[in-house]
């Protein structure tokens, strides 16, 4: 028999367990949702008493209370914040352990804290620098609309949430603050990853995130890591319960998709050839900027291309090194304009500012370029890189002729925890004169960045933009080297054609 020691995240106690605990058990398992200490005094100060330690030492408790001559495997599973005193506890007792299960959360690293997953960036940067000491327990959401800003709520039935809201308890600080401590002995645990797509994150984008090398991420590619997806919100403990036990029992027995090692068997996407034979131009570099100069007289129009992210700081080679990249550029310059790349900072979703200045900040350098036409200027965003739209949508500038973008993600993610309004390119949309777009749309996108296009064209066509859709019916996001097509091709052709018939005009 299994045993499955269930785990909550902020706010919440055994109660959100319930369904799945009851699945569990009608399957032949034996499920054990814990309610982890809460604060010594409701709302107080004197929460901070209760520390991570505490948690985990909470969830140790509950695994030395199974018989080991039982014979039962042991499967952790944390969601949430609470896969930081799982692993902490499997830490402690990975012998006792069969598997870690981290529902829609990933597994922290020795020394982190568990405020740096917190999505919720006003309270990260009020606790920040702070301890636990000196902190009050952080407030439960008060009413259904707040859990928004700790996750996607999509799924949940009205009366589940308004339970929800009515039974959370606030969160100790010392439990976020507290760094967690990990002696290694963890790593050896087999682990499984339960993504809930609705919230921002599926295996193509892990499996994506592994293949840019960076080797803080080489582990997930470890055989014994495995993933499952639920198209649903962060909890679906409560948005779909008989799933979530039916995928816990499938990991029990190490099922699961396993991702590819980074640069196994066939080049990552990124890396691919350019679907397009472009010129070999040779390029200039400066700082952190690469131009593709036409064979043509000056000055010429420009178009800088914006590659996506977050990405890995260690990735190599950088984005403007990639090939779709320098394709783009060089196939660019083959028409008659400057083709730009350049690096910017997106490492983190905390960094769209930095990143957002970096693009700023290289932009003015091309157009201070004698060799550029600096008033026939267009900006081609990629992935992420599409949030950075938004400011060129709400004030843009007299030599800015056109906005240009693959695949974007055009509103935050449920889980990035963004809640300004700064980087929401479809809210900027309606800004009056805003420059037209040509928005180039993959058929086979993921279902949570697709809702973000359509949110925009719903925006624009409301507000009366001028936005060109060139369709990719069966293209995937980043199709320019997955999906090597006549279709995507043509679409490529289009885009650019687009774009340079706005610069020309």
């Amino acid at each position: 028999m299994t045993v499955f020691i269930l785990v909550p995240g902020v706010f919440t106690g055994a109660h959100v367990w319930a369904e799945t605990a009851a699945r569990l058990a009608a399957a032949g398992a034996e499920a054990h949702p814990l309610t982890l200490t809460g604060p010594q005094t409701a709302g107080g100060g004197a929460g901070s008493r209760v520390g991570l330690d505490t948690h985990v030492a909470d969830v140790v408790a509950a695994i030395d209370a199974v018989d080991p001559a039982a014979g039962q495997e042991i499967v952790l599973v944390g969601h949430d914040y609470g896969v930081h005193p799982a692993l902490g506890a499997a830490d402690l007792r990975a012998e006792r352990v069969a598997r870690i299960v981290c529902v829609d959360a990933a597994p922290p690293q020795d020394g982190v804290t568990a405020l740096a997953a917190v999505p919720d960036r006003e309270l990260r940067a009020r606790l920040a620098g702070g301890t636990a000491d000196e902190a009050d327990a952080v407030p439960a959401p008060a009413s259904p609309a707040e859990w928004q800003r700790w996750g996607s709520t999509a799924g949940i039935p009205d009366a589940a949430l308004a339970r929800l809201t009515a039974r959370a308890v606030p969160q100790p600080p010392g439990t976020l603050l507290q760094p967690l401590r990990l002696t290694g002995a963890a790593a050896a645990v087999p682990t499984t990853g339960v993504l809930c797509t609705g919230n921002g994150a599926g295996i193509e984008l892990v499996q994506r995130l592994v293949d840019f090398g960076d080797p803080a991420l080489a582990a997930l590619a470890d055989p014994r890591v495995t993933f499952f997806e639920l198209a649903t919100g962060h909890w679906p403990m409560l948005s779909r319960p008989a799933e979530l036990a039916d995928v816990l029992l499938r990991a029990a027995a190490g099922e699961g998709h396993r991702l590819t090692p980074a640069h196994a068997a066939q080049q990552p996407a990124h890396l691919r050839p350019f679907l397009l034979e472009v010129p070999e131009l040779p390029r200039e570099r400066s700082q952190n900027v690469d131009l593709y100069l036409p064979n043509a007289p000056g000055p010429r129009p420009a178009v800088v291309f914006v590659h996506g992210g977050p990405l890995p700081a260690g990735a190599r080679p950088t984005p403007r090194d990639w090939p779709v990249l320098v394709g783009y550029a060089r196939y660019a310059a083959g028409q008659g304009a400057v083709g730009v790349t350049l690096d910017h900072r997106l490492h983190d979703v905390a960094d769209y500012e930095r990143a957002a200045a970096d693009v700023a900040a290289a932009v003015e350098r091309v157009r201070a370029d004698p060799r550029v036409a600096a008033d026939r200027v267009a900006l081609w965003f990629f992935s992420g890189g599409g949030l950075l739209m938004a400011d060129w949508l709400r004030t843009p500038p007299a030599w800015l002729r056109c906005l240009a973008a693959c695949y974007p993600v055009l509103a935050p993610l449920p889980n990035w925890g963004l809640t300004g309004r700064r980087f929401r390119p479809a809210d900027a949309v309606a800004h009056a004169g805003a420059p037209p777009v040509v928005l180039v749309r993959a058929g086979r996108e993921a279902p949570e960045i697709a809702a973000t296009v359509e949110e925009f064209l719903t925006a624009g066509g409301r507000h009366g933009a001028d936005v060109e859709v060139v369709d990719v019916p069966h293209g995937r996001h980043g199709f320019e080297t997955v999906d090597v097509t006549e279709e995507s091709r043509e679409a490529v052709r289009r885009a650019m054609r687009s774009v340079l018939d706005r610069l020309t005009a």
